[in-house]
């Protein structure tokens, strides 16, 4: 997980997005690279409007993609990461892009880096948006890691593998195996009568011995708590600070209605939470 894409946006978590980015990239010895988010311009200047309009709105987004690289250029500097050579190994940054780029654009360019780190949706202005956490999570086929709104002083040290047997939950595993060799402590978290069909607690942790990870299996009862309550409260429990979890194993529209561990988690999550679908 050496490959790190830090979309940059001026919304409320801008500061743990870049924090979580930076502890990553430092356990992990790895790249970071800047790219600044905004509205899908395209899709903007598909609908018929004066063509002022349109260009001021692009001066707009030029503008804000300019303070973007600013805020990250500033963090990195301020935290004595060196600029990307290339060739030269080890912790660096770099900034791709004059201009705000959409969410799907993002996604796309997601797909040649091992994780995209992001701020956790919020329901205020000026939160980061569910848009850009879903595009990167169904159009990247890479992981998203998810910042709390509050910077973490750790990432990854003691992770907690919110097991439910699903496919999506093996998917998330496997995207974090590096993390989770290097980590000081791993825990695989059940929670009674949220599981799908699939491997048990067990056979992932044989699995896991294989790649010479020790980790922990953590039964725990469902009744009286949904699993996304349960899954943040056992893991703060634990001192986690990284949650390894599969994706919308119930689907997005389901989960819209009815609530599900996915919504839940990227609602009210306080630590980072690294997801795949």
């Amino acid at each position: 997980m050496k490959n790190i894409l830090v979309p940059i946006e001026m919304h409320s978590s801008i500061e743990s997005v870049l924090t979580t980015a930076h502890l990553l990239a430092k356990r992990v010895d790895g790249y970071v690279e800047g790219m600044p988010l905004g509205p899908d311009l395209p899709d903007l200047v598909a609908f018929d409007m004066p063509v002022s309009w349109t260009m001021a709105d692009q001066n707009t987004w030029k503008e804000l993609a300019e303070e973007a690289h600013r805020r990250f250029e500033v963090f990195m500097t301020e935290h004595a990461v060196p600029v990307h050579a290339e060739g030269v190994p080890g912790l660096s940054y770099g900034f791709a892009g004059d201009r705000s780029f959409g969410d799907s654009q993002i996604a796309s360019y997601a797909r040649v880096f091992d994780v995209t780190v992001l701020g956790r949706p919020g329901s205020e202005r000026g939160d980061p948006r569910m848009a850009t956490a879903e595009a990167c999570l169904f159009e990247s086929g890479r992981p998203v890691l998810l910042a709390p709104p509050e910077p973490p002083k750790s990432v990854a040290e003691t992770i907690v593998i919110a097991w439910n047997h699903s496919m999506e939950s093996a998917r998330s595993t496997a995207f974090a195996m590096p993390l989770l060799k290097a980590a000081k402590k791993v825990f695989i978290l059940t929670i009674e009568a949220h599981n799908a069909e699939g491997p048990a607690a067990e056979q992932l942790q044989q699995m896991l011995a294989l790649h010479g990870i020790q980790a922990d299996i953590i039964h725990r009862l469902g009744k009286n708590r949904p699993a996304g309550l349960a899954y943040l409260e056992d893991s703060a429990t634990l001192g986690a600070d990284l949650m390894i979890k599969g994706a919308y194993t119930q689907s997005r529209l389901r989960q819209m209605i009815f609530g599900g561990a996915t919504s839940h988690i990227m609602a009210k999550a306080q630590l980072p939470v690294l997801m795949a679908n």
